[in-house]
């Protein structure tokens, strides 16, 4: 069974740092794109970002502040988020792509929320 399972979430500041992770497990990991998809309140699913083992995509709201990078020995997929905004507040999720935005499998979802 392919399972997703995201961790990392939480309550930061405007201007910090959250390390988002990705377990993942039922499939190889290495074989695949894994992306960062989030929905903020309110809002449907919006893509953030997308290993592709070699290349890594980003929205452009992220880019110069969010790093998607992955280990596959492990099956861990990360993203680091820095100088994190209000707007970045959302669940974010993990899931498998296909093709830009086609998600096979997606995982439970972290909260993050970025607020004083």
């Amino acid at each position: 069974e392919v399972q997703l399972v995201e961790s990392g979430g939480g309550l930061v500041q405007p201007g910090g740092s959250l390390r988002l992770s990705c377990a993942a497990s039922g499939f190889t990991f290495g074989n695949g794109d894994v992306a960062w998809v989030r929905q903020a309140p309110g809002k449907g699913p919006e893509w953030v970002s997308t290993s592709g083992g070699i290349y890594t995509y980003y929205t452009d709201s992220v880019k110069g502040r969010f790093t998607i990078s992955r280990d596959n020995a492990k099956n861990t997929l990360y993203l680091q988020m820095n100088n994190l905004k209000r707007e970045d507040t959302a669940v974010y999720y993990c899931a498998t792509e296909v093709v830009m935005g086609d998600y096979e499998y997606w995982g439970q979802g972290t909260q993050v929320t970025v607020s004083s």
